[in-house]
């Protein structure tokens, strides 16, 4: 099936509202040190097409009754897509059949796409990890440097469509310093942010071992998962809480077991 009920491992620290969940692609080329599908995915950092992608998504779309959550694990915008655009070819199937859909991305693609967009019930959510283009590329090997999602942002929340940020992972060490300074750099772009401590599982874990000294945090194993310790999590949280209240943007956590007020976490309440 293309359209899955969204179900993170069952875990019972997930506050999504009941969605969908699709991707118009297979693996990611990004090639984000941290990412976690290598655990299930083969060959996860190559982005390939779905096979006859509108034909199945064009028989399966009826089955969504709340909204399309695209993608949470190969991103909608790869550097594949400037030439396949199977997304806008999926967007405008969404928006010829009434389908909302929250659009979650680490590339500045998406503002091609500003013309659908603002014509249909959706809502960007734009991965920032770091302001720093260099640092980034650390992590984030293939995607988009900041400095040009950051744009993007300007673009979409300008041309009207409701944005919001995942600022996610946070990695001690690596960008817990940039935390009040990313909301201030995103705040007039966007109504919401999101953000979420490093959970890397085994494979990943491996990964950052040869960027970051992570053994020193003690991780806890919580499901497939491997979690900081409670304290640090959650005073890394309430540095984003405290820095987005200042800002007049409302906060969610992903994940955590942290409480939040926020009217969704991921951001979908701002589809309306």
């Amino acid at each position: 099936m293309l359209i899955n009920e969204f179900d993170p491992w069952k875990s019972k620290l997930c506050t999504c509202p009941r969605k969908f969940s699709f991707s118009p692609y297979t693996g990611c080329s990004h090639a984000c040190v941290y990412c976690y599908i290598t655990s299930y995915i083969p060959d996860p950092f190559r982005s390939r097409l779905k096979k006859d992608l509108f034909r199945r998504l064009r028989k399966e779309i009826s089955k969504v009754d709340t909204y399309i959550s695209m993608a949470n694990s190969s991103d909608p915008y790869p550097p594949e897509e400037r030439f396949n655009k199977a997304t806008r070819g999926c967007l405008r199937i969404f928006k010829e059949n009434d389908v909302k859909v929250l659009i979650i991305t680490k590339s500045d693609i998406v503002k091609r796409d500003i013309d659908i967009l603002k014509e249909m019930k959706a809502t960007v959510s734009i991965t920032i990890t770091s302001l720093d283009d260099e640092k980034a590329k650390r992590v984030e090997r293939k995607a988009p440097p900041p400095s040009r999602r950051l744009e993007a942002l300007r673009k979409l929340s300008k041309a009207g469509i409701p944005c919001s940020v995942r600022l996610d992972p946070i990695i001690p060490g690596y960008n817990d310093e940039e935390i009040e300074r990313i909301v201030e750099s995103v705040a007039p772009y966007c109504e919401h942010i999101v953000a979420s401590t490093i959970k890397p599982r085994r494979d990943s874990f491996s990964r950052l071992k040869r960027l970051f000294d992570i053994d020193k945090f003690k991780f806890e194993r919580i499901g497939g998962s491997f979690y900081l310790p409670k304290e640090l999590r959650f005073s890394l949280l309430k540095r984003v809480e405290d820095a987005c209240r200042g800002h007049g943007l409302s906060f969610a956590a992903c994940r955590e077991g942290y409480e939040f007020k926020a009217k969704s976490c991921d951001g979908s309440h701002l589809i309306e």
